[in-house]
C-alpha cells in the first residue's frame, strides 16, 4: 500500500495542452419528468421513486443527500440507463433517453460514473485502467484521434496528482490514489455528465476532506456537470451547488445550501441536513404553544386553524440557539449522552419525551444522567409547520 500523496494545489491546476480537449462543448444537463420506479416490474410492492421531478443544470455539481434506503442509488442507476423507470421520463441534454416509447442503452448517453468501490481492474496497470474507456483502433477512429485520447489521460493524471504512478497496480496505489485514478478513468472519454455514487466514503477523513475539496475544481476544468450521492449533510453542503434531499422515496426539496439551513422545506429536512431540534407544539386561543414556551409569527401574519392542515401535528423548528440550559436537579430534562467535538460538548437530552441536542462550552460539562432544565431564549427563531410559517419566542 502506498502512502498518499500530497494533493495538486488546486491553483496550479495544469491546463490542458492545445491538442488535448479539456472536455465536452458545453456540460451536460439533466431533466427528470414525473419519474417512479419499483424494482421486479408492476407486480412488486412498495415505491423505491415517486413521483420525483428534478433538473441538473449544465456546469452544475448537484447532490444527491438522504439516509440509506431513500433512493438515491437508484436514481443515479436510472440516469446512467443500468434501470428503466417503471414510469416517466429521463432526458439529457433535452433528449429523452428513457420513456415509455424509448430507450437508449448506456453506453450511447455518454455519462461517466465513479462508484463507491472504486471498481478499478486489479490486472491492469494505472495507465490501463485510465485508458479503458477509450475507443479502440478502427475505421472510424483515427490514429490521430488515439494520440490525443492518450495526450487528454495523461493530462487527466496529471491533474489528478497521479504523474509517474502509470505503471503501479491499484493494489499498490493509496485510497486516496485509487480513488483519483477511477475518477480520471470516468473523465477520460469526456463524458458531458459525471455521476459519483458516495465516491469518498471508503476514504479516511484527512483524504476525504482533500479530495471533496478537489472535486469541483476538477469538474470546472473538464468542463462536466456532476451529481453527487452521498448521505454525509456535510459533505453535500460544502461542494454541491445545489442539493436535492431525498426521503423514502421522495424529493422534500431541491435548493442552494444556504436556502436548505435557513428555510428548511420539512422537519425531516432539517432533522437530516442541520440536526435541527424539533419540538411539539399547539394552538391555544389562537397562539401557539410549546413546553418550553410561546411563539408569535415573526412578520405581519397571523396563526390561525384555517392555515394549518386539519389534525395535522404542529412541528416547531428551531434555527440557530433558541434553547437555553441550566443545570438542574429537579428540572425535566436528563443528559442521554455526550460527544467531545473539539471546541465545544454536544449534548443528548430527553425533555418530556422529546429528543433533544444541544452545544455546550467546554468549561461547563454536564455528565450522562445529570438533570437539568431547558428554556426557549426570547427572540429565537423558528419555523411552524406544516406551512413553514416563521415564528420567534415571545
Amino acid at each position: 500500500m502506498a502512502v498518499e500523496a500530497p494533493a495538486p494545489v488546486l491553483a496550479a491546476m495544469p491546463a490542458a495542452p492545445q491538442c488535448v480537449s479539456a472536455g465536452p462543448a458545453t456540460a451536460g444537463s439533466i431533466a427528470l419528468e414525473q419519474v417512479w420506479h419499483r424494482y421486479g416490474g408492476a407486480s412488486s410492492e412498495g415505491w423505491c421513486l415517486q413521483d420525483l421531478n428534478l433538473s441538473l443544470e449544465p456546469g452544475e455539481l448537484l447532490g444527491l443527500l438522504g439516509p440509506s434506503g431513500c433512493g438515491k442509488t437508484t436514481l443515479l442507476r436510472l440516469i446512467a440507463g443500468f434501470e428503466r423507470p417503471s414510469r416517466g421520463r429521463v432526458l439529457l441534454d433535452g433528449r429523452e433517453v428513457a420513456g415509455p416509447h424509448h430507450w437508449l442503452v448506456p453506453e450511447r448517453r455518454g455519462v461517466g460514473m465513479v462508484f463507491q468501490d472504486y471498481a478499478l481492474f486489479p490486472h491492469l496497470t494505472a495507465w490501463q485502467n485510465a485508458c479503458f474507456g477509450l475507443p479502440r483502433r478502427s475505421s472510424h477512429v483515427s490514429v490521430q484521434g488515439l494520440v490525443q485520447a492518450q495526450e487528454r489521460v495523461r493530462w487527466l493524471l496529471s491533474l489528478l496528482g497521479l504523474e509517474g504512478l502509470e505503471q503501479r497496480y491499484p493494489h499498490a496505489l493509496s485510497g486516496g490514489q485509487r480513488q483519483r485514478l477511477a475518477l480520471a478513468r470516468a473523465l477520460a472519454p469526456a463524458p458531458r455528465l459525471l455521476l459519483l455514487d458516495e465516491p469518498f466514503s471508503n476514504l479516511d477523513g484527512e483524504v476525504r476532506l482533500r479530495l471533496r475539496r478537489e472535486l469541483p475544481a476538477v469538474l470546472r476544468q473538464c468542463q462536466t456537470s456532476a451529481v453527487l450521492v452521498t448521505h454525509d449533510p456535510q459533505e453535500a453542503l460544502a461542494v454541491c451547488d445545489r442539493i436535492a434531499v431525498l426521503s423514502a422515496g421522495r424529493l422534500e426539496q431541491c435548493a442552494l445550501a444556504q436556502e436548505l439551513v435557513a428555510r428548511p422545506a420539512s422537519p425531516f429536512v432539517a432533522r437530516f441536513v442541520m440536526q435541527a431540534n424539533v419540538l411539539p407544539g399547539r394552538l391555544q386561543a389562537g397562539e401557539l404553544q410549546t413546553a418550553w414556551g410561546r411563539w408569535r409569527p415573526s412578520g405581519s401574519e397571523s396563526i390561525s386553524p384555517q392555515t394549518l392542515l386539519p389534525g395535522a401535528p404542529l412541528e416547531v423548528v428551531l434555527l440557530g440557539e433558541a434553547l437555553a440550559l441550566e443545570a438542574d436537579p429537579q428540572g425535566s430534562a436528563r443528559v442521554l449522552g455526550r460527544e467531545f467535538h473539539g471546541h465545544h460538548w454536544q449534548l443528548h437530552l430527553e425533555d418530556r419525551g422529546c429528543p433533544l441536542t444541544l452545544q455546550m462550552p467546554l468549561e461547563r460539562p454536564l455528565e450522562p444522567g445529570q438533570c437539568c432544565s431547558l428554556r426557549l431564549i426570547r427572540g429565537g427563531r423558528g419555523i411552524l409547520f406544516p406551512g413553514g410559517l416563521p415564528i420567534e419566542v415571545v
